[in-house]
């Protein structure tokens, strides 16, 4: 219900994080920046594919193959996740100011 409510309010204007990918799927739908912890961006165009993977890895989970978990956060991953917000940031406040 915690996603529900978050997808439920996230639109253009929001920024949100998480590295849940259905809950970012509705969350870019819905029109919000999205961005997982290590920095990668969540967009319509990268949506598709992101699901497809998802979905075959937890099929494969499913189905008793072993698989592996994340990588392991490294700090370049901080980098990347601090830039990528930086980033989200200035394109939410340019289309404020647009308005």
């Amino acid at each position: 219900s915690a996603d529900d409510w978050i997808a439920g309010r996230a639109g253009p204007g929001d920024i949100v994080i998480t590295a849940d990918v259905p809950l970012a799927s509705r969350c870019v739908k819905a029109g919000a920046e999205v961005i997982a912890p290590n920095g990668r961006a969540f967009t319509e165009q990268t949506m598709g594919m992101t699901l497809a993977v998802r979905n075959l890895m937890h099929d494969l989970r499913s189905a008793g193959e072993a698989t592996r978990g994340p990588p392991p956060f490294l700090p370049r991953d901080r980098s990347a996740f601090l830039s990528a917000l930086d980033e989200a940031i200035r394109r939410v406040q340019r289309a404020r100011s647009q308005r």
